[in-house]
């Protein structure tokens, strides 16, 4: 089964934790800090795949994981890499942040691959630590957490030209003529609900044409296929619409073309004001060839607008290669630039976390004092005013933040206890 859309949940490698540790060799019984560093989380990488024409791949499958960095080791080791998570996509798939709706990557064009959610940084062992008055660092920083979310991949289709028109009218029939496409071809309503692709080879040169699956009422607001379609012709330079001249099934051509218009102007004004063309389809079946004929009535209705009408039959072939010389020349003159969805939002602005080394101890002397050390905690009382209130305001949003407080809690802390920091003691109160 087709699969333009798919739902999936994302999630890097945490980076590995720095290590401590201490030298302890024959004559070195109090050797300095040796804890590695660990090692990087994975990345989750997007990439194009030229032989994937779906996202079939994604329907049954909703979370794809990157490996952990390796936490690192004794004597500086410093621990492995987890290795990257690569999911390969079809050109034109465009990945979108779930909750939002905003655009993450265009995978078009030279976008051929991307990352998409960078992997934890490893932490750094003890080893960095030491300082002249801090020689025996207990703490190591902690690797950067995963960072996980869920994306929407939504594939819009890559071609020059976009076929749109109601079911039934002749599209797949047209395709099949045109090009080496083989579409399922068949009357009744619906037969096409993914779209076909094809190349056109002309005289004046050739271009990638698209049947894209039938129109109804109310497709901008998501009624039947309505997205499902849409979304393919936003990369389209040129539309035809193909609709049935003879009105075999009894629908009128005119207003066939009004309503199409309608919808495509309601989901993207844009994509409404690109050049079109009007293929009216089985003249062979028409038999009124006088001035209220349906071919005279659309050149009457559309032609003034700008908008050139083709009889055509797609059974027979008549009228085809004329239409298909003037596509490649709205072609030639609509501009060359393709048509990229640019980024809006950037996981790496959602995910920002720098974690601190830091460690919370109980004293061995009195269970009631909670020792807490950390390179940074020690520079932040070295340049904060504890006696104003808005630096002592200020550091306690800093613990805070940094998930000390959260380590005091787990540790055991009461209401009254003694936080040491460096010569500093203070009643923790929450």
């Amino acid at each position: 089964m087709f699969a333009d859309r798919a739902r999936i949940i994302i999630r890097s490698g945490k980076g590995g934790d720095g290590h401590v540790s201490f030298r302890r060799e024959l004559y070195v019984p109090n050797g300095g800090p040796d804890g590695g560093d660990g090692g990087r989380g994975g990345d989750v990488i997007f990439e194009i795949d030229e032989g994937q024409n779906t996202l079939g791949d994604y329907r049954h499958r909703r979370k794809y994981k990157a490996e952990d960095g390796q936490e690192g080791g004794k004597k500086r080791c410093h621990g492995a890499d987890g290795k990257d998570v690569v999911l390969k996509v079809p050109e034109g798939t465009v990945i979108m942040d779930a909750e939002s709706g905003k655009v993450i990557a265009d995978m078009s064009g030279e976008n051929r691959r991307q990352i998409v959610l960078k992997g934890g940084r490893g932490g750094k062992g003890n080893q960095h630590y030491a300082t002249a008055t801090m020689q025996v660092p207990k703490y190591a920083q902690p690797g950067q957490p995963a960072q996980e979310l869920e994306v929407l991949l939504e594939l819009k289709v890559i071609a020059d030209v976009g076929l749109v028109g109601f079911p039934n009218v002749g599209k797949s029939t047209f395709l099949s003529r045109v090009t080496n496409a083989q579409p399922k071809i068949a009357n009744y309503h619906f037969t096409t609900l993914s779209p076909n692709l094809g190349v056109v080879d002309t005289d004046n040169g050739g271009f990638v044409i698209a049947d894209i699956p039938g129109l109804i009422e109310g497709a901008s607001e998501g009624v039947g296929l309505g997205h499902e379609f849409l979304r393919h012709i936003e990369r389209t330079r040129v539309i035809i619409h193909i609709v049935d001249a003879a009105s075999v099934e009894g629908r009128d051509p005119v207003e066939d073309i009004h309503k199409i218009n309608k919808e495509l102007e309601a989901y993207n004004p844009e994509i409404a004001a690109r050049p079109q063309v009007i293929a009216a389809n089985k003249i062979d079946c028409i038999f009124d060839d006088g001035e209220e004929s349906p071919i005279n009535r659309l050149k009457a209705e559309f032609e003034p607008q700008g908008i050139s009408v083709y009889p055509i039959s797609a059974v027979t072939g008549q009228g085809v290669r004329e239409l298909l010389f003037y596509v490649k020349e709205l072609l030639d003159k609509s501009p060359m630039k393709p048509v990229v969805f640019e980024q809006e939002f950037f996981p790496e602005d959602v995910f920002v976390n720098e974690n601190l080394p830091f460690t919370v101890e109980r004293s061995e002397e009195d269970p009631e004092i909670f020792l807490v050390e950390g390179p940074k905690i020690e520079k932040m009382l070295g340049y904060t005013n504890l006696d104003s209130e808005k630096g002592f305001a200020f550091f306690q949003k800093f613990l805070k933040e940094g998930g000390i407080l959260e380590e005091l809690e787990k540790a055991g802390i009461q209401e009254g206890d003694t936080v040491r920091m460096y010569g500093f003691d203070f009643d923790y109160y929450k």
